[in-house]
């Protein structure tokens, strides 16, 4: 284990271990989620405190030489073990997190050997009543529609694949939403406003079809590139199709699927 190497994209780590854990550094941290600011993972931390045990996270202090004249100087650095980082991820919006995420309950998984269980129905039941509100909340909103929220947000399958130490932060999520489309279901739309956000919504549909034919190309050109705006064209769209009129949606559909990317003209074919 002391010999274990980790890298994550481009950012290669220094792994330290303490306890039968495996720790990485704040800073590292920072850099893995695309922080230009190396403190913000600490900023993350000191904001939520409260929601990381004993075993995420601690403080290690080391000896450096300044000069010859003076004594050692004493560093503290802050350190997470992974299941730390994979809460930090949670809260941190970076283009990367959720790519973060996954990663971490990989490494969890198969290389360190400490797979995330699956939480009990009793452990989610704070995260259960948050999603039976959103959904009492709004008019066009169902369970599967919610559930699937949440599952986007958090990277994972099904609601039990959500770490304990993370059904906190899923609340927290899903009141935000609760919010949103609160605010929103008050607002009287006219028909041409409606018209607009049908538009809108099907040009974002559009744009998310595209790239799911070219973003792989685009990932091997430039990683970083495609990792920085691939959650917006997924989540964006998978919000869009509520937005689309439903006398049009299997229009939509359809031109979606069968369109010829490198011939076709889609301004003869899309549905607004």
């Amino acid at each position: 284990m002391g010999s274990l190497t980790l890298s994550f994209n481009e950012v290669n780590f220094s792994p330290m271990v303490q306890d039968g854990q495996t720790y990485l550094t704040s800073i590292e941290l920072a850099v893995a989620l695309g922080y230009a600011d190396t403190r913000s993972v600490t900023k993350i931390f000191n904001r939520y405190a409260d929601e990381f045990t004993l075993k995420m996270t601690k403080i290690i202090e080391s000896s450096e030489v300044a000069n010859l004249s003076t004594s050692n100087l004493v560093i503290k650095t802050r350190i997470f073990s992974l299941r730390g980082c994979h809460l930090i991820a949670m809260f941190a919006r970076t283009p990367v997190a959720k790519e973060f995420r996954k990663w971490v309950l990989d490494i969890l998984d198969k290389e360190v050997g400490q797979p995330v269980s699956k939480t009990h129905k009793s452990e989610r039941e704070p995260l259960t009543n948050a999603v039976n509100m959103l959904v009492a909340k709004t008019k066009h909103l169902n369970y599967s529609d919610a559930y699937k929220l949440v599952h986007q947000r958090f990277n994972v399958e099904h609601i039990e694949d959500i770490p304990y130490d993370a059904i906190p932060a899923a609340v927290e999520y899903v009141h935000h939403l609760i919010a949103l489309y609160s605010n929103a279901e008050k607002k009287q739309f006219s028909e041409a406003e409606l018209q607009n956000l049908h538009a809108l919504a099907t040009h974002m549909i559009w744009v998310r079809e595209w790239w799911r034919e070219f973003g792989d190309s685009i990932k091997k050109l430039n990683p970083t590139m495609y990792y920085r705006v691939n959650d917006n064209f997924k989540d964006g769209a998978f919000v869009a199709w509520w937005f689309v009129k439903p006398t049009k949606k299997q229009a939509l559909e359809e031109c979606v699927k069968n369109f010829d990317w490198l011939a076709g003209t889609y301004q003869k074919n899309l549905p607004i």
